[in-house]
C-alpha cells in the first residue's frame, strides 16, 4: 500500500488530511523534529506544531523537547485497535445494508414483493421457528433439508406439519429417516413447484421455482391472502399425491388442524351410525377468548352434502360453508373453520378421541 492510499484510509478513520500525512511521514522517519516532519509531508511549517499536538492528543504520537519540538510514533496498538473498530463498523454497516435491501420491514396485513429467494427462505425459517399450531409447505428436497432443523423443532413442539416434496418425475424423495421427526405427513408431488410455506393460517412465504426466468418472492401477513395460497397447496400440492410418510393412524385419537379435513372424514362415520367423541380447540371470533370443549359430534354440515355417503367427502363439496356441531352435556356448540363462514366459534384443532358403533 502506498503513502497516498494509507493517508486516505487514515482520513476515513477520522484524521484530518494534514494529520494523516504527518503521521504517515513520522512512521517512515521514526523520530524527527517538527520541521523535518513538515518537510517530509508538505504540511506548512506554521501548522505542523498544532498538527503534531493534535496527533498526540489522539494517542498516535508523543512529542518531547530536544533542541526543538521532536516527535515519534507511539506503539501502534492503539491505532490498530481504532482501525479495526472502524473496519468492523464498515462491515456491520455493509451487512445491515444488505439485510435491509433483502428484507423489507414486515408489518401487520402486509403483502411485500422481495427481490431474492434467500429473503423468502430466511423469513420462512424465522416463521417456522415461531409456529404454534400448523405449517404447510411445498418445497424441493434441498429446500426441505435446509429447513429441516426448524421443522424438527416445530414438530417437537406439537405443530402439525404437512410437507409436499416437489421434484421432477425422476426426482429422489428424502428417506423416512429424514422425514421422521420433521413432519406430521409428507407427500410426493412429481412436478416442480414454487417454494411455498404457510404458517398458522396467517403467514405466506412464496417464491417462483428455480426454472423461472424472473426471481422474486412474496411475503404475506394476512389471513385472507394466506387462505388463497392454502387452497393452492391443498389442490395442487397435496390432494392427489401419494403419501410417503405419516405419523397418523386410522385409530383414534386423530387430530385435524383444518375443520374441512375433520368434517370430510367424520361425515361418513356419522352417516354409518357411529358415535364420534371429539375435543375441539378454537376461539370465540368476537372476543378472541380461547375455547376448549370435549363432547359428541352430533352433526356436520357443508355445501353439496349427500346423506348416506360412506366414503370421504370430495374436496369440491367442502369449498363453501362448513360446520361441526358438538354436544357437551345439555349444551350444543357450532364450530366453523378457517374461511368457512364467520361462525361464533372458529375451530383450530379437532381431535377425534373415540369412534364407536352407535347402533
Amino acid at each position: 500500500m502506498d503513502d497516498d492510499e494509507l493517508t486516505a484510509i487514515l482520513e476515513d478513520a477520522g484524521l484530518s488530511p494534514y494529520q494523516a500525512a504527518a503521521y504517515v511521514a513520522l512512521l517512515d522517519l521514526g523520530t524527527a523534529s517538527a520541521t523535518d516532519v513538515a518537510d517530509a509531508c508538505e504540511v506548512p511549517d506554521p501548522r505542523i506544531y498544532d498538527v503534531l499536538r493534535d496527533l498526540e492528543s489522539k494517542g498516535y504520537i508523543e512529542t518531547f523537547q530536544q533542541d526543538s519540538l521532536t516527535a515519534r510514533a507511539h506503539d501502534p496498538e492503539g491505532v490498530l485497535e481504532n482501525l479495526r473498530s472502524q473496519s468492523n463498523r464498515y462491515i456491520e454497516a455493509a451487512s445491515d445494508i444488505e439485510d435491509r435491501w433483502n428484507q423489507p420491514e414486515i408489518s401487520d396485513h402486509e403483502v411485500s414483493v422481495v427481490k431474492r429467494f434467500d429473503t423468502v427462505r430466511n423469513r420462512a425459517r424465522e416463521l417456522i421457528s415461531a409456529a404454534e399450531n400448523q405449517i404447510q409447505l411445498g418445497v424441493a428436497p434441498s429446500q426441505f433439508r435446509s429447513l429441516r432443523p426448524e421443522l424438527a423443532a416445530a414438530h417437537e413442539r406439537g405443530v402439525d406439519i404437512k410437507l409436499s416434496i416437489c421434484t421432477g418425475p425422476d426426482g429422489q424423495v428424502p428417506g423416512t429417516d429424514e422425514l421422521a421427526g420433521a413432519c406430521t405427513e409428507a407427500r410426493h408431488r412429481e412436478l416442480p413447484s414454487p417454494f411455498l410455506v404457510l404458517v398458522d393460517r396467517t403467514w405466506t412465504c412464496f417464491a417462483l421455482h428455480h426454472r423461472s426466468v424472473n426471481e422474486y418472492g412474496v411475503l404475506v401477513n394476512d389471513r385472507t391472502h394466506t387462505y388463497l395460497f392454502y387452497w393452492f397447496f391443498r389442490t395442487c400440492l397435496w390432494e392427489i399425491w401419494d403419501t410417503v410418510h405419516t405419523v397418523r393412524s386410522s385409530a383414534p385419537p386423530t387430530t385435524y388442524v383444518d375443520l374441512r379435513h375433520a368434517v370430510r372424514e367424520i361425515a361418513p362415520l356419522l352417516s354409518g351410525g357411529a358415535t364420534v367423541e371429539a375435543r375441539v380447540v378454537g376461539h370465540d371470533t368476537e372476543t378472541e377468548e380461547p375455547v376448549d370443549l370435549t363432547g359428541e359430534v352430533v352433526a356436520v354440515d357443508f355445501t353439496g352434502r349427500s346423506r348416506g355417503r360412506d366414503e370421504p367427502v370430495p374436496l369440491a363439496q367442502l369449498a363453501g360453508p362448513v360446520s361441526l356441531t358438538l354436544a357437551v352435556g345439555d349444551d350444543v356448540y357450532e364450530f366453523g373453520g378457517w374461511g368457512t363462514v364467520p361462525d361464533p366459534i372458529e375451530a383450530t384443532r379437532v381431535t377425534v378421541t373415540d369412534v364407536s358403533d352407535g347402533r
